[in-house]
């Protein structure tokens, strides 16, 4: 009789077949989570050290932005400074011309003219005083037109009292001589 094999081996073929798909899928499972593992750490750890970056930019930063705030007091305090020296080194130039000015003053005044009021704004004079005729006080705005010392001399009110003086009000503006014109 021929041999008749009665072992399922088909059934055997499909139970080795299921065990190699089995072990081929843990296997496979094993390296797409020992894959996924590397990646993610890699990632995590390439995040880390871009953060780790971003901090020390932040850092810097800050500290560029501190420095910077600094020159800028430093740029403020030296400006302030400046204008101080100059405000003093103006004082220290100006400080002959009022005496200068005063004498100035006191060349152009004709005789029998004085003055009751002086009155500085700036580098504007408002005169008060009293004239004896109105010829000084003609006289006193010709000599302020002709001194180096004053400009525009603005006669505001004339007017006659009991005494027989003229009270009168002027506006004069002060500048100062082209160096050679000086009296």
């Amino acid at each position: 009789m021929a041999k008749i094999n009665l072992r399922p081996w088909r059934e055997e073929q499909r139970q080795e077949r299921q065990k190699e798909y089995v072990t081929a899928l843990a296997v496979v499972f094993a390296l797409a989570l020992g894959l996924w593992w590397l990646v993610s750490g890699a990632v995590g750890a390439a995040i880390s050290d871009q953060q780790s970056r971003n901090d020390y930019l932040e850092r810097q930063g800050a500290s560029l932005d501190k420095k910077i705030n600094e020159i800028r007091e430093l740029r403020t305090k030296r400006e302030q400074l400046l204008d101080r020296m100059r405000l003093i080194q103006d004082l220290q130039g100006n400080r002959p011309v009022i005496v200068r000015v005063f004498d100035e003053l006191a060349r152009v005044m004709p005789e029998e003219l004085f003055f009751k009021q002086i009155t500085a704004k700036g580098t504007n004079f408002t005169l008060k005083g009293r004239a004896a005729s109105n010829e000084q006080i003609s006289q006193l705005m010709r000599n302020f037109d002709q001194s180096p010392w004053f400009i525009n001399p603005n006669l505001l009110n004339v007017q006659s009292n009991k005494g027989g003086y003229n009270s009168f009000d002027m506006l004069v503006g002060q500048t100062r001589p082209v160096l050679g014109e000086d009296k």
